[in-house]
């Protein structure tokens, strides 16, 4: 069973104007009941007086960085970098399925499952939106493959659903295809216990205190942060026959 400490957020940075925070597999970033377990919740049990925007959300069962703006600006400026292109999120996932090209992009549009309102498909369809997903192979091994995943969008279940349209769903994905368990040559079975993926680095422009972004900001200066993966997904990865340098981001 993993630890306390693997189970728990950690926090990652704060200042005056951003809180970034390592979110662990299990714990949805946001909750439609003030009694539900969530990361906001989480925060407000420890800082009472901030009042925390997540300005990108993980998956329940995804794990990573997690981005908080603080004051209106924060938010403000957070949201033109997105709009500029100019925040950027690299995810690490694991594939048992096929991934033929090193690098590449996927571009279906999300809509929504016309069985699950929750759940997202890759097409035309009802609340239709473009999508763009850019794909590196970080590693392989005979029986997976270590993907590092930028989406340039921010759609809902976004890198998972194109995974799955294009082949290779993660690893753990059971809602869109994935396998949980991998027999392995030697007849031993790895078991994803949840979605193998994890939002290990984000980079943005600098914030500056009553100000800018770009290149008033700091002369252009970046923030960038980095969230090693958890425990859970290195032991599987390890298992698949990897290495523990492939999982930087």
């Amino acid at each position: 069973m993993p630890s306390a400490d693997e189970l728990a957020p950690e926090i990652v940075y704060r200042d005056s104007e951003l809180l970034i925070v390592h979110k662990p597999p299990g714990l949805p970033t946001t909750a439609p009941s003030v009694s539900e377990p969530c990361l906001v919740r989480w925060i407000r049990d420890r800082f009472p007086d901030l009042r925390p925007h997540a300005t990108s959300r993980l998956d329940s069962q995804v794990s990573g960085l997690v981005t908080f703006a603080l004051t209106p600006h924060a938010n403000r400026r957070l949201l033109e970098a997105r709009r500029a292109r100019e925040y950027e999120r690299v995810y690490l996932g694991i594939t048992i399925g096929e991934v033929p090209l090193d690098e590449g992009e996927w571009s279906w549009p999300i809509s929504i499952d016309p069985t699950n309102p929750k759940g997202r498909v890759a097409g035309p369809g009802r609340g239709e939106r473009e999508a763009l997903t850019r794909y590196e192979v970080a590693a392989r091994t005979p029986s997976a493959t270590l993907l590092r995943l930028m989406p340039a969008t921010g759609r809902t279940h976004q890198l998972r659903v194109h995974a799955a349209k294009a082949g290779a769903p993660l690893f753990g994905d059971h809602q869109y295809q994935g396998d949980r368990r991998k027999v392995l040559p030697d007849g031993s079975v790895v078991t994803a216990r949840r979605v193998m993926l994890h939002c290990a680095r984000v980079t943005f422009p600098s914030i500056a205190a009553g100000g800018a972004l770009a290149a008033e900001r700091c002369n252009g200066a970046l923030l960038q942060f980095q969230a090693p993966v958890r425990a859970d997904m290195k032991k599987v990865w390890l298992a698949l026959g990897g290495a523990p340098p492939d999982l930087q981001a």
